[in-house]
């Protein structure tokens, strides 16, 4: 009896389904196998012929989960001939999962870029479409070159879209059977078409109508529809960006008033006392004034410009100065490239060209930083990560660090996440992590480390938080002479040639966020004889999956490999935290004598990291909600609910 009740309530808790799912999968993998060593014989021709019946069949109407067996087979043995590579049974299981709507979760370098050409091709076989999403231009360029010859091999077309495409090359990648791009490309073409739709529907010749006239390639949408999405690092894509909306800018220009508004306000905060004047909540990075601070504002001598401005607007413009001045620093949050400010995404560490922060937040750090002020910007059309992907009809994904966030991706997007075995057994080390009381204790810590790893034949690849931290370290491994290369936001046009050397003897790589996913760093023997990758995670991020990503670039497909973390008490997590707290912190610190401090403190930073998991979690629940209730307002007028300007 309580055998079956334990049976039951396994049943109910879903943990016996899983293992039921993974037994069916490793049987259907094992049989896509064979059938697809009977194809090894078969030549080119008749290899392309059985892709090119197997996709008539798909658009006769006969099932993809009939056709999944012989396309499957297919796929692997255009992939041996292509590759020269051949899908493990449990790539083929995770490729089996994504088909059934669930997001694999694969440790980090089991290929799943591979595993994506079996999902992609049998979901692109009805014809009518089929979009895998990568977090970057690089990523969906090198995926494409290298698996679109695996599908063309069997009769089908690829396309990718990148940044600087125009729009009749755009709706020519679009209407390939694959599509390779990013998120943010083709979040952003789904607007461009709205607001196309919209222009061609609108006889006042509004302002949609005279932003369309930028749109070039005349008014036909470029997108085809939104039959399947395969997102690769779906964590990321569906949970880190989902805190940003994706908003096409509508130009304001700067009239004289507006500059010296912005340089203004830049020049006062430094007038402006902390917590009397304002106040600043690290937690929400935002700053407000006081009602002391507002009077004070309105006391201050302004140029003449200024007078007949909205107090309002002087008030709010004073605090997006004071925000951009406590909150937002340079080579963390953006760099500036040509004079301009530009922003660095914190999940990715790569620059986003063309992205601006909205409400006068971009101006007030052009103003901080002296450069010119650009033309602030109105929004046209706007949708976040999570309705864009609600578009399609059938959506599956892939990443290393799908558990951890289960829960939100199950509510919000209805996916489950499957965890898939690993081929080969991991073996990777995990060093006691170091806890220091000031940064330069820390940076010396890590200094030491790479000498004796050099010495023993490793490679490493530190992991650093932001481009100031990177370069910061660098400098001291310069001084050691120590041979290194950075990879960050500022030198992302070398990340290939980066990359294919970090794997050798005693070679160096300081990384941000850039390495951190989609990389593989390939070992020379010698490397692997003496102990494999060794990662130095130099802060914990935001996330706890951040971490996990960098982690994973070591003991790939059962390579040796080893990580260890080092944290200070100065570190850029705990800038979340009130300086009095920090203050606190090393004021109990200061007893220890030595620079390092003992394991106990690492309690502080995993509290801190789930603060900082659980702030974003709600802001991206926070978001959601105001997008749906716009989206019932705007459905409830009639008016297209991405468009902003549709009232005008």
């Amino acid at each position: 009896m309580k055998i079956a009740s334990s049976l039951f309530h396994a049943f109910k808790s879903g943990f016996i389904p899983s293992a039921t799912r993974l037994s069916r999968w490793r049987s259907l993998a094992n049989h896509i196998i064979k059938l697809s060593e009977g194809l090894t014989e078969l030549t080119d021709e008749e290899l392309l012929t059985r892709g090119r019946k197997i996709r008539w069949d798909a658009r006769a109407g006969t099932s993809l989960e009939t056709l999944m067996p012989d396309a499957y087979a297919l796929v692997r043995e255009s992939a041996r001939r292509t590759l020269r590579m051949q899908h493990f049974p449990v790539q083929i299981m995770g490729a089996i999962a994504m088909f059934e709507g669930h997001i694999a979760e694969m440790q980090t370098g089991e290929g799943k870029t591979l595993t994506a050409t079996m999902t992609s091709f049998l979901r692109a076989l009805p014809g009518q479409g089929c979009h895998v999403v990568t977090v970057n231009d690089y990523l969906a360029k090198r995926d494409a070159e290298q698996m679109g010859p695996v599908h063309v091999r069997l009769g089908l077309t690829v396309g990718t879209i990148l940044e600087n495409m125009e729009p009749d090359e755009r709706r020519k990648n679009y209407a390939a059977d694959i599509t390779y791009g990013t998120s943010k490309e083709m979040g952003f073409d789904f607007l461009r078409d709205r607001l196309r739709k919209g222009a061609s529907q609108d006889d006042g010749g509004n302002q949609i109508r005279r932003y369309i006239r930028t749109l070039q390639g005349g008014e036909e949408p470029v997108q085809r529809g939104h039959n399947f999405a395969l997102i690769d690092e779906a964590d990321s894509i569906l949970i880190d960006e989902a805190r940003t909306p994706l908003i096409i800018g509508l130009t304001q220009p700067n009239d004289p008033s507006t500059v010296n508004l912005f340089r203004w306000s830049n020049r006062a905060t430094f007038q402006l006392e902390p917590r009397t004047d304002y106040m600043y909540e690290p937690e929400r990075r935002t700053a407000w004034l006081t009602d002391t601070g507002c009077r004070k504002v309105v006391l201050m001598s302004k140029p003449s410009l200024l007078s007949s401005m909205d107090t309002e607007r002087i008030y709010s413009q004073v605090e997006k100065a004071l925000t951009a001045k406590h909150a937002f620093e340079r080579d963390r949050d953006y760099v500036i490239v040509e004079n301009k400010i530009v922003i660095v995404d914190e999940g990715t560490g790569r620059v986003m060209d063309g992205r601006k922060w909205q409400d006068g937040l971009h101006q007030a750090i052009e103003a901080k930083e002296l450069v010119p002020i650009t033309a602030a910007t109105g929004e046209a059309a706007r949708i976040t990560v999570q309705s864009f992907f609600r578009q399609y009809t059938h959506l599956a994904g892939m990443t290393g660090t799908g558990i951890l966030a289960q829960g939100e991706l199950k509510k919000t997007y209805r996916l489950k996440v499957t965890k898939i075995p690993t081929n080969k057994h991991c073996i990777r080390k995990a060093l006691a992590f170091r806890v220091f009381k000031t940064q330069e204790a820390k940076r010396d810590a890590i200094v030491d480390a790479i000498q004796t790893l050099i010495k023993a034949g490793r490679s490493i690849l530190v992991g650093t938080p932001s481009v100031d931290a990177s370069e910061a370290l660098g400098l001291l491994l310069k001084d050691k002479r120590i041979s290194h290369q950075i990879l960050n936001a500022k030198y992302h046009e070398q990340e290939a040639e980066i990359v294919s050397a970090a794997g050798g003897p005693g070679n160096v790589t300081i990384a941000t966020n850039m390495a951190g996913r989609g990389t593989d760093i390939i070992l020379e023997e010698e490397v692997r004889k003496a102990g494999g990758l060794h990662v130095i995670a130099t802060e914990m991020h935001s996330s706890k999956r951040i971490d996990r990503q960098l982690v994973g670039r070591s003991a790939r497909q059962g390579d040796p490999g080893s990580y260890q973390f080092f944290l200070s008490l100065e570190d850029e997590l705990l800038r979340c935290r009130e300086p009095k707290e920090i203050q606190r912190k090393q004021r109990m610190a200061m007893a220890n004598r030595e620079g390092e401090l003992g394991r106990s403190w690492l309690r502080y930073f995993q509290r801190v990291q789930r603060f900082l998991e659980k702030t974003h979690r709600k802001q991206r629940k926070h978001l959601l909600k105001q997008e749906r209730h716009r989206l019932e307002q705007y459905e409830n007028m009639g008016l297209d609910p991405y468009l902003e300007l549709t009232e005008s």
